[in-house]
Parts: structure tokens; C-alpha cells; sequence
């Protein structure tokens, strides 16, 4: 997948309504090389979908404040990575809003390790 045809599928899914697969519950913790991350949120993706990494595409999961298995979601921003080969959608139940702040401060458990910009509707 090129860059642009990365950012387009990206881009296509903002504003629209997606069921997420949570493989990572609030609370999971994977075992990296180097540390430790402890998910504080719930993340998954979208089943069926390649995202820029051939894997399939990744969402950060906003206001659901328990683990869950699956949900249906809308897709509020775009965590941007600009030194690797995904980008990860951001979503929350639909008519939860978030600012662009409020969503990095959010994912930033991860997004820390990145140089990450964040788009939102």
C-alpha cells in the first residue's frame, strides 16, 4: 500500500459508524521488547480491513469504560504516525466527541513511542 492509498483508506472511514473486534481490553498488557504496555483503553480493529502495515486496521477505542469484545463505534479522528507504516483509527460511541488533545492524551500510551498527529472530524 502506497502512502496515499494509506491515508485515503484512513481518511475514507472518518465520520462513519464501524464494528470493532477488541484484542486488547482495557487492562491487557503486551510484553514488548524493551517494556511493558498496559492498555488503557479498549483497541481492536476493523475485521476484514488491511491497514498500511498488511495487518488488519487498527482502532483506538474512546468512552467505553470497561472491556469489551466488540462494538459499534464512530470513527472521530486519525492517530497520523509519520515514521511508520500504519496509521490507527480513532473512534467512540456514537455523539461522544472528543478534541484532538483530549484523544492524544487518550492513546498516548502508545502514540508516545511515534511522531503522531492527530486529524479529527
Amino acid at each position: 500500500m502506497t502512502y496515499e492509498e494509506r491515508k485515503a483508506q484512513v481518511r475514507s472511514y472518518l465520520g462513519k459508524a464501524v464494528r470493532v473486534e477488541i484484542d486488547r481490553p482495557i487492562g491487557y498488557v503486551h510484553h514488548k521488547e524493551k517494556y511493558d504496555l498496559h492498555y488503557p483503553i479498549n483497541y481492536g480493529f476493523i475485521p476484514g480491513v488491511l491497514g498500511g502495515d498488511g495487518e488488519e486496521l487498527d482502532v483506538y477505542v474512546l468512552g467505553i469504560d470497561t472491556p469489551v469484545e466488540e462494538c459499534t463505534v464512530m470513527v472521530i479522528g486519525i492517530a497520523h504516525r509519520e515514521n511508520d507504516v500504519e496509521d490507527k483509527l480513532i473512534a467512540a460511541p456514537i455523539g461522544m466527541t472528543y478534541t484532538a488533545e483530549e484523544m492524544y492524551s487518550a492513546i498516548s500510551f502508545q502514540e508516545q513511542y511515534y511522531k503522531t498527529t492527530i486529524e479529527s472530524l
